[in-house]
């Protein structure tokens, strides 16, 4: 496990850099991701930059696939929250119960 020093500097654990490949002098990124931070080689990486037009033109293909399989399965969307039995304040409130 590796401890961030008061520079905010982190020693790699040696099985690590090793098995990935990690030599003194490479550079790493820090990506974001859900719950954590992952460690990737500079520059063998990079996150898709696409401009709102392009995320919405994206979005609205997605979205006519879904319909389209929804027609093909003969799945028809609830109109609005009064069809369901449930509420999206309730996925906020419901108290969580481990199985």
């Amino acid at each position: 496990m590796a401890k961030v020093t008061s520079k905010l500097q982190i020693t790699i654990p040696k099985r690590i850099a090793e098995r990935y490949g990690i030599k003194p002098g490479d550079k790493l990124d820090f990506v974001p991701r859900a719950g954590g931070i992952r460690l990737v080689p500079a520059g063998t990486w990079s996150q898709p930059r696409l401009s709102s037009e392009e995320r919405v033109r994206l979005f609205r293909e997605s979205m006519k696939r879904a319909d389209k399989r929804a027609d093909e399965l003969g799945v028809k969307p609830k109109a609005d929250e009064s069809e369901r039995d449930w509420t999206r304040e309730e996925l906020y409130t419901r108290d969580y119960k481990p199985r």
